[in-house]
């Protein structure tokens, strides 16, 4: 059968022009884009024929203010410079494409009030779901938008209460399982190199390493706690100067850093003013970002379930936006120490 083709124009081919090309009804049109399972198949390839001969381009603006919502999820990230949050973005993404569903990502740069904007601006947009992983997991912001029936993941966070899904890490036991891991290899004299203080991953990630020194029956002012203001390269380089600039009887053999970051900054600066790694000072990291094994010297360091732990929380917002029988969940996985060369001596 011909087609009729509706004549090329300045303006975009529209569902009648599709329609009358191919010969059908406007509803079979729809049918075709929306219950493709309820046309024929000849049908079907003679309406897909004329889109495509057409340049045909549906207008999913349109679709979801019937809708109501867009087939999009977001993800607010916390630090768009850190490869960490890359590879989280990467599960997150292949849950939303096994979804039929595209992912929108956003930089906080840590900072609230970006943080605030991003989270208005999706819901505008009727995101289906919204990730974040949030300056403040406890912010009143993330309430909000809840209660105006956003579902909401918080990523690489925990939340009091029971009010949000959320997927994380067991930070406490990483920073036990770091500390131990340099005290196996004989070490007494450590520093834990990371900051702020206040951010929930740099705390817990403290809390476990003071943990294990206390049951290693160790002096409390022999870990050495070198707080930083951020937790990146320069902020490694930093702690480096302070920890060589310290008196040799106090000077720590070791470190234990909050993220991986920070820990290649602290090893770029050792490596620059002549400090062996490890035969001066071992250096243990915490991600397991690509680049840890790739380093001058490749890192030891606390490996995070990325890519699980993003596709666990686009799954976990996908049910939410879709089963009405939805339960919030707080997962948490287990990190593991990946021992290289950073600490062999």
């Amino acid at each position: 059968m011909a087609l009729n083709h509706a004549p090329r124009g300045s303006r975009s081919a529209s569902v009648k022009d599709v329609a009358a090309a191919a010969g059908v009804s406007l509803g079979t049109v729809s049918n075709v884009l929306n219950r493709p399972d309820r046309v024929s198949t000849p049908t079907r390839e003679r309406v897909e024929r004329a889109m495509a001969d057409l340049g045909f381009v549906r207008n999913e603006s349109a679709r979801q203010l019937r809708a109501g919502t867009s087939r999009t999820l977001a993800y607010v990230v916390l630090d768009a410079g850190n490869p960490f949050f890359t590879d989280v973005a990467d599960g997150m993404d292949s849950a939303a494409e096994q979804a039929g569903l595209s992912l929108v990502l956003c930089n906080s740069g840590q900072r609230a009030d970006r943080e605030a904007a991003h989270l208005a601006l999706f819901q505008q947009q009727r995101v289906q779901g919204l990730l974040v992983t949030p300056v403040d997991p406890e912010s009143p912001s993330l309430d909000a938008v809840r209660d105006r029936g956003t579902p909401v993941v918080i990523v690489d966070r925990t939340r009091t209460g029971s009010a949000f899904c959320s997927v994380a890490v067991d930070d406490v036991l990483g920073g036990r399982i770091a500390i131990e891991h340099l005290l196996d290899r004989g070490h007494t004299r450590i520093a834990f190199v990371g900051g702020p203080p206040d951010l929930g991953q740099v705390r817990d990630r403290l809390v476990g390493s003071r943990a294990a020194w206390a049951d290693a029956g160790l002096p409390e002012g022999d870990l050495t706690e070198t707080l930083t203001p951020t937790l990146d390269v320069e902020a490694g380089r930093e702690a480096g100067a302070r920890i060589a600039g310290l008196p040799k009887s106090r000077r720590p053999t070791a470190a234990f850093c909050a993220n991986d970051m920070t820990a290649l900054g602290l090893l770029q600066h050792a490596i620059g003013n002549g400090v062996r790694v490890p035969e001066d000072l071992a250096i243990v990291g915490y991600d397991d970002i690509q680049f840890a094994g790739a380093a001058a010297v490749p890192l030891t360091s606390v490996r995070q379930p990325r890519t699980e732990l993003g596709r666990a929380a686009a799954e976990l917002a996908i049910d939410e936006a879709t089963n009405p029988a939805h339960e919030h969940q707080q997962v948490i996985f287990t990190p593991e120490l990946v021992a290289r060369e950073s600490t062999r001596h």
